[in-house]
């Protein structure tokens, strides 16, 4: 295989991957922000500051 056939070839898995995990997160994102019981983030207004990180 020529580098020519190469080269565009692994350019576009790279990008198809990309896209694939950007599709996955926004999923999981709006999943999480429809879903009443996901904790809310400490930089919300209405949670105390000495709540426990949604992330943790």
């Amino acid at each position: 295989m020529s580098f020519e056939f190469l080269l565009p070839l692994l350019s576009m898995f790279t990008l198809l991957g990309a896209v694939v995990f950007a599709y996955v997160s926004q999923q999981k994102l709006i999943d999480r922000m429809n879903d009443p019981n996901a904790p809310k983030s400490t930089l919300a207004a209405d949670v105390p500051n000495d709540a426990k990180p949604a992330d943790v």
